[in-house]
């Protein structure tokens, strides 16, 4: 069994809504010398705890957003195509929505659209219409949207990935004993008035949420350990309260344009990693 940190200073290439960067500082209270074989991301997005904890064993990354896991895929496979594909592209609105509205020619020129679109839309959204078309406008953010360094060091954390575009349980016959599964889904349940939740029932619905509390009871099955994310309301402690250990965070929320809806959330942690989350 290999110990997960020291942890890496790898950091995500994209900037995602929802994602963890904030449950990083506790991840040492939450695992602590525990030590596990594989690891398994299902809800990928950002891939922020992936990349911190930067397994040495075997990872199996998954999402159900397509271009997302294109994107993955190519930045492991060759980053520097990407690269080559960003120099050409410019920081600006006009040239923005020629990218947005663009057709890649391949997988690289595809995932290159898909960093520049998340590093300069509103908020890093991905947001798509009833066509599938991705509709989030443009955000006026001055940061550099090539950061060559971070997509290297993400290609040589995800060489060990084996990563796939499925429903959560699409790597379900890889958990074995001793394996650790991190689960942050799309939070179904509004906490301080989140106006995404509306959009996430249909990404991820209350019966999604039972389907996953049952996933859970598999994982346990197995002999593996598992970390939950979820929104700190009674409906979900009433699905996944399971004799685990259950810990309640507060972070900043900074989801969505209205400023006066931003503010202060709390969120569970659950996990049935040996004492977790008590140290």
């Amino acid at each position: 069994m290999a110990r997960f940190p020291e942890f890496n200073t790898t950091k995500p290439f994209l900037r995602w809504a929802g994602g963890k960067t904030w449950l990083i500082k506790y991840l040492n209270m939450i695992i602590g010398d525990s030590r596990f074989n594989n690891y398994h991301e299902p809800f990928l997005g950002g891939g922020s705890i992936f990349f911190t904890i930067s397994p040495e064993g075997r990872s199996y990354l998954s999402d159900l957003n397509k271009e997302l896991i294109v994107t993955y895929k190519s930045v492991k496979e060759n980053p520097f195509a990407i690269i080559n594909s960003l120099k050409t592209y410019e920081n600006t609105e006009d040239f923005y929505y020629i990218i947005r509205s663009h057709v890649p020619k391949d997988q690289f020129d595809q995932a290159a659209r898909f960093i520049f679109l998340n590093q300069t839309s509103f908020n890093g959204l991905y947001r798509v219409n009833q066509r599938g078309e991705y509709n989030v406008p443009f955000g006026f953010r001055k940061k550099d949207f090539l950061e060559e360094d971070k997509l290297i060091a993400a290609s040589k954390s995800l060489q060990n990935a084996i990563i796939s575009c499925g429903d959560f349980t699409c790597n379900n016959q890889n958990i074995t004993e001793g394996d650790l599964v991190f689960l942050d889904p799309p939070y179904t349940v509004s906490h301080n008035n989140n106006g995404f939740i509306k959009y996430n029932q249909k990404l991820f619905s209350l019966d999604d949420q039972k389907r996953l509390s049952q996933y859970i009871d598999y994982i346990k099955s197995q002999g593996a350990y598992y970390i939950l994310t979820n929104a700190a309301h009674q409906t979900i402690l009433e699905l996944f309260e399971k004799g685990d250990t259950r810990l309640e965070l507060s972070r900043a929320n900074l989801i969505g344009g209205d400023k006066a809806k931003r503010g202060i959330v709390s969120e569970y942690i659950f996990t049935n990693i040996p004492g977790g989350a008590n140290r």
